[in-house]
């Protein structure tokens, strides 16, 4: 199990996202910036918009994820 922040993954905080790929912590921080903007949260509005544009033109985002694998690959276990 490794750990990124919402911070690691574009966000502005740094709330912890646990799992055992690179792909869990991207869904956990997707969550996160959901429920963030349903509660009001501007601070992470900026962010969320960039997810979903990054799903919306998955092509277009190819180097954020590579980024975010190799930076989660890079992890340590803990």
């Amino acid at each position: 199990m490794k750990t990124m922040t919402c911070k690691q993954l574009g966000g502005p905080c740094g709330f912890e996202h646990r799992g055992e790929s690179a792909d869990d912590v991207i869904k956990a921080q997707d969550r996160h910036l959901k429920e963030a903007e349903q509660a009001g949260d501007v601070t992470h509005l900026g962010a969320r918009n960039e997810m979903k544009s990054r799903w919306r033109h998955p092509r277009r985002s190819m180097g954020w994820y590579r980024d975010v694998k190799r930076a989660f690959a890079e992890l340590s276990e803990g």
